[in-house]
C-alpha cells in the first residue's frame, strides 16, 4: 500500500505496469488468454508467469481464465504462478483464489527521480562491490549466491557458505544459465553487481533496464555472511549504475516487511503491493 494515505500514484503504476509486461520479452515468448498473458522463458534461469494483460480493455479475468492458464503451465512443465500489482489490478485476486491459488503480499518500493539515494555503507577491507563485466571469473559464483541465498529465507545468518558455492556455480554453468546472463550483461538488458572477498562472491544482485525504468532484483547474500550490511552495498551499486546510465525510476520488490526495512536504508520507499499466487503446494518464488 502506497504511504500517501493509500492513494495509488497512477502515473507510476503504469509505468511499472509498462515495464513489467516489457522486460521478460527479451527473454521469453508470449501466450494470449485474453487478460492475462503468459510468459514462457526460452533456454535457462527463472522461470517466468502470467500477467494481466497490458492495455486490456474488456473484462476482468475470471476464475475460469486462470484455470486456463494453469493448465497451459502444466502442459509446458513451467511454475503455476501469476504476478502482478495489487493496486493496478485490484480485481484479478478474487478471481485466482477462486480457482484455487494462494496469495502472497510483498511491498512494492521505489527510488524515483525526486528520490536521494542514500550513501553506499563503507565495508571493510578487502571487501569490494564491483559490477561484472560479461567475462568476469567470479560472474557464476556471483549468479550462484542468490540461488543459495533463497534456499535459506529470511536476513538471520545461516549456515550455508563458501563450501556450496562451487557446486552452485557448477551446475548454472552446466546448464547454460551463466553463459545466458554473460550475454545479457553483453547486451546491456542486464546489470550483476557483486560484493567480492578475496575473489568470492558473498552478496549478488541484478537490476535490469528498460528505457528509464530498470528494477533491483535478486539480490540475496550468502547465509553464512548475512549481517554485515551486504545487500545494502550492492543494492546502492546497482541504483549508483543504474541512475548513471540514464534510469530515473528504480524499484523492487522486498520479500516481506523485515527485508523492506533494509531497503529503505537505502532510499527506497513503500508505493505499492506485489502480489504473488501459485498452488498452495509449491514453494513461494523468492523474492530479494
Amino acid at each position: 500500500m502506497t504511504p500517501d494515505d493509500h492513494v495509488p500514484d497512477r502515473p507510476l503504476l503504469d509505468e511499472i505496469e509498462r515495464y513489467y509486461d516489457a522486460v521478460p520479452r527479451s527473454a521469453a515468448r508470449t501466450e494470449d488468454f485474453g487478460p492475462l498473458t503468459l510468459f514462457v522463458r526460452d533456454g535457462g534461469g527463472w522461470p517466468y508467469y502470467a500477467r494481466p494483460a497490458l492495455g486490456h480493455g474488456g473484462p476482468a479475468a475470471t476464475a475460469e481464465d486462470v484455470r486456463r492458464v494453469l493448465e497451459r503451465q502444466r502442459e509446458l512443465g513451467v511454475p503455476e504462478a501469476f504476478e502482478w500489482v495489487a493496486e493496478q489490478t485490484p480485481e484479478l485476486r478474487a478471481a485466482v483464489e477462486a480457482a484455487g491459488l494462494t496469495v502472497h503480499e510483498h511491498p512494492l518500493l521505489v527510488l524515483g527521480p525526486q528520490d536521494e539515494a542514500a550513501p553506499a555503507p563503507e565495508l571493510p577491507e578487502p571487501v569490494e562491490v564491483r559490477v561484472l563485466a560479461p567475462d568476469a571469473p567470479e560472474l557464476a559464483v556471483a549468479l550462484a549466491v542468490p540461488h543459495l541465498a533463497f534456499g535459506d529465507p529470511g536476513t538471520a545468518v545461516g549456515p550455508t557458505g563458501t563450501a556450496e558455492l562451487a557446486t552452485a556455480a557448477a551446475e548454472l554453468t552446466a546448464t547454460g544459465t551463466a553463459e545466458q546472463v554473460a550475454r545479457r550483461i553483453a547486451a546491456g538488458t542486464t546489470v550483476l553487481a557483486a560484493a567480492l572477498e578475496d575473489g568470492t562472491a558473498l552478496c549478488a544482485g541484478q537490476h535490469n533496464p528498460v528505457g528509464p525504468v530498470t528494477e533491483v532484483a535478486g539480490v540475496g547474500t550468502l547465509p553464512s555472511a548475512r549481517r554485515r550490511g551486504l545487500g545494502l552495498a550492492v543494492t546502492a551499486a546497482l541504483v549508483a549504475h543504474a541512475r548513471a546510465n540514464g534510469v530515473r525510476t528504480v524499484f523492487l520488490s522486498a520479500a516481506d516487511e523485515d527485508v523492506a526495512r533494509i531497503y529503505r536504508r537505502a532510499g527506497f520507499r513503500t508505493f505499492a503491493t506485489a502480489l504473488i499466487a501459485e498452488p498452495a503446494a509449491q514453494q513461494e518464488p523468492a523474492a530479494q
